[in-house]
């Protein structure tokens, strides 16, 4: 695996400390001292008169989370719980039953099961409700909260009590607690040609994406004509996983660079020497939920013509953010420092990559509006992004000729650019200019 050194951003070590640098600016910075008198004035105020106790760590959360989520749609306070479940999912693993759920008239609803989990060899489908755990309701329960009771360490048991329609009255599960990865890469054979599925960056990515390719390879030995990387509804994840993953597919020349607030913030990150795809052909599938990270790889591969792109224009999240712990036991702020650009120099923030053909699902139109997925520049409190040059946004899109069904239209054509032919039956329509619409 080749390695790349990231330098670290700096830490806000605490309160005091920014108040020291105020003071070292002079007087035009008097005025903040008067705004933070104004905030106690305030704070004290709602302790002191407001119609029940209030207790004082959550004024101030909640004060901090005004604070950072009004800069921009990234930015955030996490409390310590916030941040605990971030630092799960960044590591990509954590012992539990599989499910991904959401909150529904007071009750946990499975979204779906993860694939070889627990949950999914039991049974556990799509639509199922959770309504109690070990015999004991959950109804009314906050999610993280009924999270944190299905979690715990693999080999511990548990027992969920399923509420299915179509089933007359609510019935028992039992399982057995296992390590669940978060975001693992999956990747199958499709005829010569290797698919690899990449739905999130997390501490695993880099390292599976490299065992997916070694996998292939030898299944399919040395005839592989190519590989499919996917990275459609990807919404991004580690910032250094980005950089190993495109290093990982290109012998040389910049990934990506980052520039913040400050000239000197800027920093570029460059690839090493070795190709794991051995120069083969590469498509990368993008659409409209292909956010930030998986914006990143695009980006770089798309720049350096070593892979084609192909899909839907992406979201358009250019920004990083770093994560910023807030002392012993405070949580963290996650706060948007810099920018990223492509090797080209170009920033996809509000805009998105854009691919080199445009290759839509087909069903797009279909889906009610309100259900639709949105992008970057549809977000309040945006950062602006730049103008896409017209040449890269009016090409046609292709889709599924009339009356011609496929279960993924847009892996099929991809197939067929790698394996050189044209099985799928395609129609195409003039552009619609979407991107050009971002500001």
């Amino acid at each position: 695996m080749k390695r790349v050194a990231l330098a670290g951003l700096g830490v806000v070590v605490g309160f005091g400390a920014a108040l020291g640098v105020m003071s070292a600016k002079g007087a035009d910075d008097a005025s903040a001292y008067r705004q933070l008198d104004l905030f106690s004035d305030a704070f004290e105020r709602v302790r002191a008169n407001y119609v029940r106790p209030v207790q004082d760590r959550d004024l101030i959360s909640a004060a901090i989370q005004g604070m950072v989520s009004d800069l921009d749609p990234h930015s955030a306070y996490m409390d310590p719980k916030s941040y605990g479940d971030m630092q799960i999912t960044t590591r990509g693993q954590f012992g539990g039953v599989g499910i991904e759920v959401t909150q529904e008239e007071g009750l946990i609803k499975v979204i779906s099961p993860i694939d070889g989990t627990p949950a999914a060899k039991a049974g556990i489908k799509s639509g199922d409700k959770i309504g109690a755990i070990d015999g004991v309701s959950i109804m009314g329960l906050p999610m993280n909260d009924a999270i944190d009771k299905m979690r715990g360490p693999a080999g511990s048991r548990i027992t969920l009590t399923v509420i299915r329609e179509g089933e007359k009255k609510p019935f028992d599960v039992q399982l057995q607690r296992a390590i669940v990865q978060v975001g693992a890469i999956n990747f199958r054979r499709e005829g010569n040609v290797g698919y690899i599925r990449m739905p999130g960056f997390n501490q695993q990515t880099a390292a599976g994406l490299e065992r997916a390719v070694r996998e292939l390879k030898r299944q399919i030995g040395p005839g592989i004509k190519g590989y499919v990387l996917d990275l459609r509804n990807n919404p991004g994840g580690l910032l250094d996983q980005a950089i190993q993953v495109s290093d990982d597919l290109l012998a040389t020349g910049e990934i990506v660079s980052t520039r913040g607030r400050q000239n000197d913030d800027t920093q570029r990150y460059d690839a090493k020497s070795g190709d794991i795809a051995e120069g083969k052909k590469i498509i990368v599938l993008v659409n409209a939920g292909s956010a930030s990270a998986s914006e990143i790889v695009a980006g770089a591969l798309q720049d350096h013509k070593r892979a084609t792109i192909i899909g839907m224009t992406s979201f358009g999240k250019g920004s990083v953010q770093t994560i910023i712990p807030l002392g012993q036991g405070g949580g963290a702020l996650r706060l948007t420092t810099a920018r990223y650009y492509t090797p080209s120099g170009h920033s996809i923030q509000a805009q998105g990559i854009v691919p080199d053909i445009q290759v839509a699902q087909g069903d797009e139109s279909a889906v009610p509006k309100l259900l639709q997925r949105g992008s970057e520049a549809d977000l309040r409190g945006h950062l602006a992004g730049e103008p896409v040059p017209k040449q890269r946004i009016n090409a046609p899109v292709i889709k599924p000729a009339p009356g011609k069904k496929y279960d993924d239209f847009q892996l099929a054509y991809a197939l067929d650019l790698v394996n050189g032919t044209m099985t799928v039956a395609s129609a195409t329509e003039a552009p619609t200019n979407t991107a050009a619409a971002r500001n």
